[in-house]
């Protein structure tokens, strides 16, 4: 079953570190997807860049869309990255969000993947 370990941080988090300790925090989680990629338990993992300067929000009435920029108004978190995994159980997926190094700064959000409509 699919899974997604979605990361939600603070907003301006990442501009609390300098560049040496950004790069370590980020090499931790390089280290956290390979060890699930070489354990056949990883399907994708991006990071996200910041909300500032390109977040965007799009919707669509009477047939018009409209762009606002930005994250939804007065957001005290951000959706900072995403792991997809393929496990065999909702327990097996908490088990990995709670080894993942975000848990230490962000929260870990588990979600099991599936339609709209179930």
């Amino acid at each position: 079953m699919s899974y997604m370990l979605l990361i939600h941080e603070p907003v301006g988090q990442r501009q609390t570190r300098g560049e040496a300790e950004g790069r370590a925090v980020y090499g931790r989680m390089m280290d956290f997807a390979a060890d699930l990629k070489q354990r056949g338990l990883l399907v994708a993992a991006e990071s996200l860049a910041s909300q500032d300067g390109g977040a965007a929000r799009v919707q669509v009435g009477a047939g018009r869309a409209q762009v606002v920029d930005g994250p939804f108004a007065e957001a005290k978190e951000m959706v900072g990255g995403f792991f997809l995994l393929d496990c065999k159980t909702r327990e097996e997926a908490l088990a990995i969000a709670s080894q993942c190094p975000a848990a230490e700064w962000a929260t870990v959000e588990v979600r099991a993947l599936g339609p709209c409509f179930a």
